[in-house]
């Protein structure tokens, strides 16, 4: 096993940790499906985390003992052989059990396929349990995952072991939970939302950078085309239409904020490398000069 300098590893035991062993992908690649990090612990009795919210999927099996997990407003007791996923965005609680604290594996990914594919696996924020009575071959898949990303001097070789794992782990988790696959049930519409939804989180995260369309499509994966012509019919503005909102209202709290930015230094924090062009934007969008608005921030409110 890696020590604790080791350059993708934290492993030792903690204050609220009788064991934690994390390992981490140190080039995950983007795209499709990306495997972040994997780990195992034994927490304390009533160890807690959040509530909280993650920008990445996080899936925990309970090797032994108790603890609760909720999400979406509804709390799940969970002990050995269940299987819970965190959802992006979702917020989320859980809590070792104050007699019988759990043992758990994890894993955390990321990739524009995560959610269509946990839906047609069966998987949503409404349904984020599945449980085995024999949890060994999942055990035996989180140790060949954090196997592949002990300290390696290849690292993208590692990332690509590491993510035909976590695809086969995806698979497993599937055969369990077999009652509620949907291949071939979820609708088109609701397929296209979802893309959406990823588009505006991606805009939404990531305003602060140089973005064009072509930036979304490829770091999306959809074809620029056809992901303009469905981000309209969806949300009824453009995608560049949208980072616009997004960067004017950040700006205006950036402009109202304690910090007292200059505008090129609020301009800046907005994706704008032209201060100059950002002031005529904003006058554009509200009718008055980003100078102007912090001046009188309280009557435009």
């Amino acid at each position: 096993m890696p020590t604790a300098s080791s350059k993708n590893t934290n492993q030792h035991r903690t204050s609220d940790h009788y064991k934690f062993t994390d390992y981490n992908n140190t080039q995950p690649a983007q795209g499709e499906l990306s495997l972040l990090f994997s780990g195992e612990g034994k927490p304390v009795a009533g160890h807690f985390i959040g509530p909280a919210v993650h920008n990445y999927y996080l899936v925990h099996t309970v090797l032994s003992g108790r603890g609760t997990f909720e999400i979406d407003g509804v709390r799940y007791s969970c002990a050995k052989g269940d299987t819970f996923i965190i959802f992006p965005d979702e917020l989320f609680t859980y809590r070792a059990d104050e007699k019988e604290p759990w043992h758990y594996m994890w894993v955390a990914f990321k990739g524009h396929i995560s959610e269509h594919l946990l839906l047609t696996l069966g998987f949503s924020p409404a349904r984020p349990i599945v449980h085995t009575d024999d949890v060994r071959p999942l055990a035996a898949l989180y140790r060949k995952i954090r196997g592949a990303l002990e300290s390696t001097p290849f690292p993208e070789l590692a990332d690509l072991e590491a993510n035909g794992l976590l695809r086969i782990f995806l698979k497993e988790l599937g055969l369990l939970n077999a009652g509620n696959l949907a291949f071939n049930t979820i609708a088109i519409v609701s397929d296209i939302d979802r893309q959406i939804k990823q588009a505006v989180r991606w805009l939404s995260y990531q305003y602060a950078q140089q973005i064009s369309i072509e930036d979304l499509s490829r770091s999306l994966g959809y074809h620029r085309t056809h992901l303009s012509k469905m981000f309209k019919q969806v949300t009824g503005v453009s995608p560049m239409q949208f980072l616009l909102k997004v960067r004017m209202e950040r700006a205006k709290e950036l402009l109202n904020g304690q910090n007292h930015l200059s505008i090129d230094q609020v301009a800046s924090s907005v994706g704008y490398t032209d201060a100059l062009y950002f002031s005529k934007q904003f006058r554009k969008t509200f009718g008055y000069s980003p100078s102007e608005y912090r001046l009188h921030a309280r009557n435009f409110k």
